[in-house]
């Protein structure tokens, strides 16, 4: 995989290289110090991955996202020295299309967690980018409900999904009566930071997940813990370690199977852009409870991984474009 680094810090564009240097099947290609830098390199040779520092003199690391996304697209993750401190931009600049965030590693800690969290996640970014994608057409939707009856919409996200999410939000009113359980593949400590950046962007309250808390109509919340998100069989939320072989903490499969075995109402399963194929199950199974299923499409993902593997296994009754599937909740629920 080709790289560019954006970072005008000699010691984190140090400590990048050693980190890639382990990994020789990756080339790094450039370094930019400052985010016009970066905006230009990509135009001139656009890598298939730029690490994206936030902080830099004359275009921070945000501005330049959304100069590279809107003019020379390329996957962008974002690398911070300070991650509980600009949790807010690393949002803003998820919402311009950034993939991911990790945090830099330090240099001279190559064994270290962030070295290897930095690499875990380009090799599944190389993975997912590099998938072939296929579409699925759009099935009926007949849906059973009655005005008496709760309602729960379960959205599942991963890479891309910051953004995503904020599109949908901002197209429900502040009227709209089901409640949202949000489940996004994002470290814990990103969580409430996430919580407020959507709060901003949306007409609806959203707030972080709590254990008791009950799914409210008009209500956003976002699981907000590396253990599971569970909805139980009181109808209140809680989190679990267990089951503990799940590669993503939060998954969206716990928490789409929970919602199969324990809402007790009309309920929809959203799966939207993200890499790997978390979701997926948890959305075949919603179908089979008679809920209805929406997958985001191919050509509005960011990495059409998880709504790929829910339209392979027909888990999707209606695939739509982010533009219409909060159009189509909201018709829903009319």
């Amino acid at each position: 995989m080709k790289i560019g680094i954006a970072n005008d810090m000699p010691l984190a564009i140090e400590a990048l290289r050693r980190v890639l240097a382990r990994a020789p099947e990756h080339q790094l290609i450039w370094v930019a110090s400052n985010g016009v830098e970066a905006v230009r390199r990509c135009r001139e040779a656009t890598p298939d991955l730029l690490l994206m520092d936030l902080q830099m003199p004359q275009m921070d690391g945000v501005e330049a996202t959304r100069q590279i996304m809107s003019h020379s697209p390329c996957a962008i993750l974002i690398v911070t020295s300070d991650v509980e401190r600009n949790v807010s931009r690393v949002f803003e600049a998820m919402g311009h299309g950034a993939l991911d965030v990790v945090a830099t590693p330090v240099l001279g800690s190559a064994q270290l967690p962030d070295a290897a969290t930095l690499l875990r996640k380009i090799h599944n970014l190389e993975l997912l980018l590099g998938q072939n994608s296929e579409r699925v057409a759009p099935q009926p939707s007949p849906v059973a409900r009655s005005d008496c009856r709760k309602r729960l919409v379960a959205i599942g996200a991963s890479a891309g999904g910051p953004a995503s999410l904020v599109e949908l939000l901002k197209q429900l009113p502040r009227t709209f009566p089901a409640a949202l359980v949000l489940v996004q593949h994002v470290d814990a400590a990103f969580a409430a930071g996430m919580a407020q950046w959507l709060a901003s962007e949306s007409q609806l309250p959203v707030d972080i997940a709590r254990s008791g808390d009950v799914p409210q109509p008009g209500t956003v919340l976002l699981a907000a813990s590396n253990d599971h998100l569970l909805l139980r069989s009181d109808g209140t939320l809680a989190y679990s370690a267990e089951p503990s072989g799940h590669i993503y903490r939060p998954s969206i499969d716990v928490f789409f199977d929970s919602v199969v075995s324990n809402w007790q109402g009309d309920a929809v399963g959203v799966l939207l852009t993200g890499m790997g194929r978390d979701g997926a199950q948890g959305l075949l199974n919603m179908r089979r409870r008679g809920f209805l299923t929406i997958a985001q499409d191919q050509a509005s993902s960011a990495v059409y991984g998880m709504p790929k593997a829910a339209a392979a296994i027909d888990a999707a009754i209606e695939i739509l474009p982010l533009s219409k599937i909060g159009q189509r909740l909201s018709a829903l629920f009319d």
